[in-house]
């Protein structure tokens, strides 16, 4: 039989890639998306593709199930993919702004892995990655709501890495830095919902991140496209001992070694100059 993954927050970027480079590989690949229209595309694809929204509890149940169901009740690996950014400066983020990343980029993950481990606890083995990022490592300004989710997430994932050793069951963290995705696209709707930045204190500072955000650019330095995370990905679901942690990009494999060595404050500058 083909080993089965789900992979969470396939529609495009990083998701859609693992899902065509692991179905390359042979696996049986669900690729879940949060929107019909997103499923329907991957299944027009050949995709299993399980409607699953991480803000909705009732729909990662279903969704799990559905995989279940097709499968016969087994899981192989779990990629938890998905999440998005809200852009703002943190004395700007309203308590709604950070509930709602959180219930995406915490809370629903937490949810999904509770819910397939005891799956791949009854089986005798498993795979869990979570995609966290360079910036759960460091921060970088505007970024608060999104550096915060993927700290806690860096936390959680550490915790059951250590609690789950001798089960069969592998915990594992994905970093990535710059990858080319729809990320900073998929922040619009957020910031324009969240941020009020016409009567900010800093009204001023936020034409730089404007401009960012609407204005289309060239890759950033040193950013590698989304089957530079799928490599890693395939290695860490692949390999007989799988790494605790995945660097992927320049940006954090520097940044991983910069918050080893430096002082806070020295930290600090660094980072305000990048």
């Amino acid at each position: 039989m083909k080993k089965s993954v789900l992979i969470t927050g396939s529609s495009s970027g990083l998701g859609l890639d693992a899902a065509l480079g692991l179905r390359e590989r042979g696996w049986r690949v669900f690729a879940s998306c949060r929107k019909p229209q997103d499923c329907e595309v991957l299944r027009a694809q050949g995709f299993d593709a399980p409607l699953l929204d991480y803000a909705d509890p009732a729909s990662i149940t279903s969704g799990l199930a559905e995989v279940l169901a097709t499968t016969g009740g087994t899981l192989d690996a779990l990629y938890n993919n998905g999440a998005y950014a809200c852009p703002g400066l943190v004395e700007d983020l309203p308590r709604g702004a950070l509930e709602e990343i959180y219930q995406t980029n915490l809370f629903g993950v937490h949810d999904l892995t509770r819910q397939v481990i005891p799956v791949m606890r009854a089986q005798g083995h498993g795979r869990i990655v979570n995609c966290s990022s360079v910036l759960g490592l460091v921060t970088l300004p505007w970024r608060g709501a999104y550096v915060s989710t993927k700290f806690a997430l860096e936390g959680l994932t550490d915790t059951l890495r250590i609690e789950m050793r001798g089960t069969g069951i592998d915990i594992i963290l994905l970093e990535p830095g710059p990858i080319t995705s729809k990320i900073r696209e998929n922040a619009i709707p957020h910031f324009e919902k969240w941020i009020d930045w016409e009567n900010a204190h800093r009204r001023n500072d936020y034409e730089t991140l404007r401009d960012r955000l609407y204005t289309a650019s060239g890759p950033d330095p040193f950013e590698l496209p989304a089957s530079a995370c799928t490599k890693r990905l395939i290695h860490a679901f692949e390999s007989r001992r799988p790494r605790a942690r995945y660097y992927v990009t320049k940006p954090t494999w520097i940044m991983g070694n910069l918050r080893r060595i430096l002082p806070t404050r020295a930290l600090d500058w660094v980072i305000s100059k990048a």
